[in-house]
């Protein structure tokens, strides 16, 4: 296993490395980093990109409260298996709404993966899986799945602020691994304030990225991807 090992030695900073913010406007700002190593852990390849796709999910999932309370209406959210999940938070004693921390806990939502693909979708907006997942797994066309990585806070330095979440990946496949497609998953559960009962709208996919350019992982090799989330001046 390379993936994790020595990585403070790449060539590459993170966060800072890949915010170009320039005279950009305040705001959202997403970065993918992708970093990949040969058979001997030896960097051979880095891929950064702007990201600026959420799909249908995310923006449904960070509408206010107030635009639910002033219109009665809910979201339909889908996971990834096609079924769908009616979200309508509110203030009201019993409201159901989503359950937080980020935890694998019962009743509560969670980042689940970093899931790479070898497929492309012409629409992020309407995503709700990658056009071709890549499997966790040791035989042909799979990855090795590492653990997500999650900070346990938000950075603030000046007037920004960001975190950076991530995951390594190794093929132990037998041959070259193309990834052509990227997407964060999250497990969504709602619940009402008195935790009396809670509904598993199972895994949903919330944001994705066909790559500007493929990435390929030699046999034995690995990558480590990282998404970085920054707002701010």
């Amino acid at each position: 296993m390379i993936i994790g090992e020595n990585i403070d030695d790449i060539n590459v900073q993170l966060p800072k490395d890949v915010r170009s913010k320039g005279k950009e406007p305040t705001g959202l700002d997403v970065h993918l980093v992708a970093v990949v190593r040969d058979a001997n852990g030896k960097v051979i390849k880095v891929h950064k990109q702007r990201s600026h796709s959420p799909t249908a999910n995310f923006i449904g999932l960070m509408l206010p409260m107030v635009w639910f309370s002033n219109t009665n209406s809910s979201f339909t959210i889908t996971n990834t298996t096609g079924g769908t999940c009616g979200n309508q938070p509110g203030g009201a004693p019993g409201s159901a709404n989503i359950a937080y921390p980020n935890s694998g806990g019962n009743h509560n939502t969670y980042l689940v993966m970093i899931q790479v693909g070898s497929g492309q979708l012409s629409n992020p907006y309407n995503a709700h899986t990658l056009a071709a997942p890549i499997s966790n797994g040791t035989g042909a066309g799979q990855l090795s799945y590492g653990s997500v990585s999650v900070p346990s806070g938000i950075t603030v330095s000046g007037g920004s602020a960001y975190f950076t979440i991530s995951q390594s990946y190794t093929n132990n496949s037998g041959n070259t691994i193309t990834i052509t497609e990227v997407g964060i998953i999250v497990e969504v559960q709602i619940t009402n304030s008195n935790n009396t009962w809670y509904a598993d709208c199972g895994n949903m996919l919330v944001w994705y990225d066909v790559l500007s350019s493929p990435i390929s992982i030699p046999n034995n090799g690995g990558v480590t991807i990282y998404y970085t989330f920054s707002v701010g001046s």
